[in-house]
């Protein structure tokens, strides 16, 4: 796999080639879960510090395995401590590009605000600018950030994603491609009517977007297959993802393989079955069958 060595080969990679996003962008709050389901007890560490150690040591291992590579892998999403970390003496992000042929992308938002409206918003980024402007100079595509939909409540709907767009533009300001995360809990009844309101929301931002412009989406796995294939062909969308949202791996390739045109930003569904107790061998071969299962799910889309 060669390096990508432009914005334009990374920009070629993310619209047009086979392959899926890695999501390695756990951040204070879910860092603890997925520690322990690798195998790392919360008594390994006593301060955010040593935890985010960890995590890190955790997160390299999978990209320095040689299955983590751009033949499968199309980006891999950053927390904002790992894009400061290095791998071998190399910046996180220089390191995927050169080594792995991997687009980096990094988690922007500072987490959830309190519930409203039946929707989760983003908490205020006031340090936003500043820190895009270190991810462009460090080498990084795009950004991610997320928001929570937990009812089909028009007016949360609304405004979680009339946020996301907003933000968005402030981050193609920068040269930077933001991938846009408005997640619906799978676990809520009314998931199918959220997903139709979502659908219509993002459609009239869409149709507002400056032409030439385009972001990308990051959405739940929809009740509908194919609900979102209009976005999936929408002008101003470079690619539309989908995030596996608490369903298991097996149950996720399933659906993500019925929905044409979507591609998968797995992160539990990427790191289950791997141990920090398994050997590089046992290690190595646990994650080369989960990337070939998730590859050959977002192909079959």
């Amino acid at each position: 796999m060669t390096g990508l060595k432009t914005t334009a080969d990374m920009e070629n990679q993310v619209a047009n080639k086979d392959g899926f996003i890695a999501a390695l962008d756990q951040s204070g709050g879910s860092t603890p879960k997925a520690l322990k389901l690798y195998g790392v007890s919360d008594d390994a560490w006593s301060n955010d510090e040593e935890m985010f150690g960890l995590i890190h040591q955790m997160r390299a291992r999978i990209i320095k395995s040689p299955a983590f590579s751009g033949d499968k892998i199309m980006g891999a999403i950053l927390f904002e401590r790992t894009m400061d970390g290095d791998i071998d003496g190399v910046p996180t992000a220089q390191y995927l590009r050169e080594e792995c042929g991997v687009v980096p992308f990094l988690k922007v938002d500072k987490g959830l605000a309190d519930e409203k409206d039946g929707v989760k918003m983003m908490k205020p980024m006031p340090d936003l600018d500043a820190l895009l402007k270190r991810a462009v100079s460090k080498g990084i595509f795009g950004t991610k950030m997320r928001s929570v939909i937990d009812s089909a409540n028009a007016k949360g709907i609304a405004d979680v994603v009339a946020q996301q767009f907003e933000i968005g533009k402030q981050i193609l300001s920068h040269g930077l491609v933001p991938i846009i995360e408005p997640e619906v809990t799978i676990s809520i009844s009314d998931k199918a009517e959220a997903e139709d309101i979502l659908l219509s929301e993002i459609t009239k931002q869409l149709d507002n977007l400056p032409e030439g412009k385009q972001v990308m989406l990051k959405l739940t796995l929809p009740t509908k297959a194919n609900l979102y294939k209009p976005l999936v062909d929408h002008p101003s969308v470079m690619r539309v993802v989908a995030l596996s949202g608490g369903y298991s791996r097996e149950d996720a390739n399933a659906k993500l393989a019925q929905n044409t045109g979507m591609t998968a930003s797995f992160s539990r569904a990427l790191t289950e079955g791997l141990s920090a107790g398994q050997s590089d061998g046992e290690f190595d071969a646990m994650l080369a069958s989960s990337i070939n299962s998730i590859f050959e799910a977002s192909r079959a889309g």
